[in-house]
């Protein structure tokens, strides 16, 4: 069931190789975290600003994971370090930031429905693939 934003730089383009990192991200999640359910991610391109703007126009990738409650810190922490390193593997800019953060879901949190993580397993649910670009 974790929950994956990525927010990029619209302007890296082919340096980031979004379906490749999507690819290898939700098993990363999934191993690390102990969960077992389906990843969901969503890929925002965004116009971003590193410091103070005089260098306008630098890459920056943000991964948050949301997951239910209960993992410790160090887990967390962890999992973090992970995601930063596998990004850093399919982005192609020098200079780039990159940051990872790996957070609790609110206890508010609803899945609808609840039973499409089971239904992914049995083969009923059709994943969408990323599109490449």
């Amino acid at each position: 069931m974790p929950h994956l934003t990525i927010d990029y730089s619209a302007r890296l383009g082919a340096a980031f190789d979004r379906t490749a990192l999507v690819r290898e991200l939700h098993p990363l999640v999934v191993e690390e975290s102990g969960s077992t359910g389906v990843c969901k991610t969503l890929l925002r391109p965004v116009e971003t600003y590193v410091g103070d703007g005089a260098g306008e126009g630098e890459a920056f990738v943000h991964v948050e994971v949301g997951l239910k409650p209960g993992r410790s810190e160090a887990l967390k922490g962890h999992l973090a370090e992970s995601v930063v390193a596998l990004v850093g593997k399919h982005l192609r800019a020098d200079g780039a930031v990159v940051s990872a953060e790996v957070r609790e879901l609110a206890g508010s949190y609803r899945l609808d429905p609840p039973a499409r993580a089971d239904a992914y397993r049995a083969g009923a649910l059709r994943v969408c693939r990323p599109t490449a670009g």
